[in-house]
């Protein structure tokens, strides 16, 4: 140990620590009794983790493996203590873990503060209270903790007040203390005095830390005739049930149960939106108790964010994000599963080989998008709720997983030409019930907005004969497409790709007119292909259009447009793949071209370049474009 370790330090929050702090003291106050719940949690986490490490050493334990949670409480001095005997924490994770926040969206979470106490109080649940919890009750915190394994004057005094003008600072010291483990003491704000009462502790750990796997224990009380008053004795009593939730029958458990346990394991303030809790048995036997949140966590577009499910064996705590037991595509999904048949020892390498944890994914999964499925089908405001959360994220899934790509295409839901809005709620199987008679496909447009896609020139002939198309706006749409080719039987066909074909939707006529309109334009396509040479494969006439004189469509095995610009933001190479022009034969602007000459190149320019602005891309010249479109302007007004 240092010189400068030996001494006490006084170091400074992070700027957020401080903010979240003043917030949450403010804005979680109704409901204060949480930072007991959150204490007890953190005391447990501490407890599973030594579990784990002392699986490959044992003498970390030293003598003591009988893990538990004690909290106590004195009235002279006004204090409320919590301990554990679990992995505690050395001073460089002290300084880690009580300093800072070690977690990402920090600066997302800060940006939807909006300043009113009741909805910061949803968004500070959202991002996860923990240890801070302590200073909605206490002025002062005091933490004493040694690391399993570090000796006894390795022990670190953490200290901080939160009045005054050292509000925000907090000091380290080293000192010694002879038990591993954590003891956080409280120093009571003023008007706390009800929490210094046996009576109200245990209603409270009752209430929100029943659950919890090892014993909580306090002081037993006994009424004193002298004192007329509850006196503490020596003898401890457990005060939770300190047994596995997930192990008991589901008509034993309440669903204020549940949700307890949910914001247990899933660190959240908030309760879950839905839940599913079995026991499989058979080859593999295992329980899984799995939750979908109701809110997305701030770093759920961190695809290496550790979250998620914790793994036991046989009740014993093995790890805390296992994420082989779920696929990224499900990473909001919080729980636990506990297997029968794994080895104690098992490790995050053993698990990647093993074909156990295999069948425990897919079983996992199964499950999770049978919830979904359930929710969607019976819970409809529900499932709205869990699609604006993570519908992005369950649409990974569609090119991840392709056991169950069915199931997942089937919960997928889009905004459409149906309604003409923003809103996501179409379902494929909604299209397909509501098909024009002879229709055969699934029509979709892609755009980087939804208002580009909406009035994208593509649309315009499905608008006129009222046929639906899917309005795809999202970046990983892309992605979905580019997967998922067919739903029930029905292809999936963008209008912006190859050349079009409605089927029995075109009558005899429609086809007969693009041939004949095809002849007598033919010189027109040939002179405009020559003035604008490389920048596209073809220019042809085209019935997909009602309102605009042109767009631009990708050919048949092309990539998509829009495709090809998000890969190209991305810093992706793209492979070179020129538009094909497709002209409005019956449009003032085309028939005018037709006896054009004088400035015949600067109308097919400004033309290519409307329909490439109209697709959602960018010119590569805008002056030009500016400056063509001015002389036209002029030359017309002259005419």
């Amino acid at each position: 140990m240092s010189v400068e370790q030996k001494s006490a330090q006084t170091l400074n929050f992070q700027a957020e620590v401080k903010q979240l702090l003043h917030l949450m003291i403010h804005s979680l106050y109704s409901n204060r009794e949480i930072f007991l719940r959150e204490l007890v949690s953190n005391a447990s986490d501490a407890c599973d983790k030594l579990r784990f490490e002392a699986l490959e050493n044992a003498a970390l334990y030293g003598g003591d493996s009988e893990l538990k949670i004690r909290v106590g409480f004195d009235k002279g001095t006004r204090t409320l203590t919590i301990a554990d005997n679990g992995i505690g924490m050395s001073r460089d994770e002290v300084v880690t873990n009580l300093g800072t926040i070690a977690k990402s969206g920090t600066k997302e979470f800060f940006g939807k503060l909006t300043g009113d106490q009741k909805k910061d109080a949803h968004l500070i649940g959202q991002f996860g209270v923990g240890f801070y919890s302590a200073f909605i009750v206490a002025d002062k915190v005091t933490v004493r903790t040694r690391r399993a394994g570090l000796g006894a004057d390795e022990a670190v005094l953490w200290e901080c007040a939160m009045t005054g003008e050292t509000a925000g600072e907090y000091t380290i010291t080293p000192v010694d203390k002879a038990e591993r483990g954590t003891e956080i003491t409280l120093h009571l704000r003023e008007d706390q005095d009800d929490l210094l009462s046996g009576w109200k502790l245990r209603s409270i750990i009752r209430k929100y830390s029943d659950h919890i796997l090892q014993p909580i224990v306090m002081k037993k009380e006994e009424w004193n005739d002298e004192q007329k008053d509850q006196v503490v004795t020596d003898e401890d009593e457990t005060v939770n049930k300190a047994n596995a939730l997930w192990a008991r029958a589901k008509s034993d458990i309440s669903d204020e149960e549940y949700t307890e346990f949910y914001k247990h394991v899933g660190h959240d303030y908030e309760e879950p939106l839905a839940w599913t809790h079995s026991r499989v048995e058979g080859r593999h036997e295992y329980t899984q108790l799995l939750y979908v949140p109701a809110h997305a966590p701030f770093d759920l577009w961190d695809r290496n964010a550790r979250h998620g499910v914790k793994l036991y064996v046989r009740r014993v705590f093995i790890m805390d994000d296992a994420e082989k037991l779920m696929p990224l595509y499900l990473r909001f999904v919080r729980g636990v599963v506990d297997s029968s048949d794994l080895p104690l020892n098992v490790s995050r390498e053993i698990l990647q080989e093993s074909k156990d944890i295999d069948t425990l994914r897919a079983g996992c999964t199964k499950k999770v998008l049978g919830l979904l499925e359930d929710l969607a089908e019976n819970q409809k405001d529900k499932y709205t709720t869990f699609w604006k959360e993570f519908g992005k994220v369950l649409k990974e899934g569609i090119g991840e997983d392709q056991a169950n790509k069915a199931k997942i295409a089937g919960l997928l839901r889009f905004a459409s030409t149906q309604l003409d809005t923003a809103e996501e709620s179409v379902s494929l199987a909604d299209y397909i019930g509501r098909m024009k008679e002879g229709q055969d496909k699934i029509y979709f447009v892609t755009a980087d907005t939804f208002n580009a896609a909406k009035n994208s020139p593509h649309l315009e002939i499905f608008r006129k004969k009222g046929i639906e198309v899917l309005l795809l706006s999202d970046r990983v749409d892309e992605w979905v497409v580019g997967h998922l080719t067919e739903f029930d039987g029905k292809p999936l066909v963008s209008v912006a790709k190859g050349g079009l074909d409605l089927g029995s939707l075109e009558d005899e006529a429609e086809k007969a007119a693009v041939e004949k309109e095809t002849g007598e334009l033919k010189d027109l396509l040939d002179k405009m292909k020559d003035s604008l040479g490389d920048k596209v494969k073809e220019v042809r006439v085209t019935h997909r259009l009602t309102d605009s004189p042109a767009c631009l469509v990708a050919d048949e095995h092309d990539m998509g447009m829009n495709l090809a610009r998000l890969m190209k933001a991305a810093g992706q190479d793209v492979p070179l793949s020129k538009p094909i022009l497709e002209i409005n034969p019956t449009h003032p602007v085309v028939l005018r071209l037709k006896y054009e000459s004088a400035q015949f190149e600067d109308w097919a320019a400004v033309l290519f370049d409307q329909a490439l602005l109209a697709e959602g891309g960018t010119l590569d010249d805008p002056a030009s474009f500016v400056k063509r479109i001015n002389q036209l302007m002029l030359a017309m007004n002259a005419g």
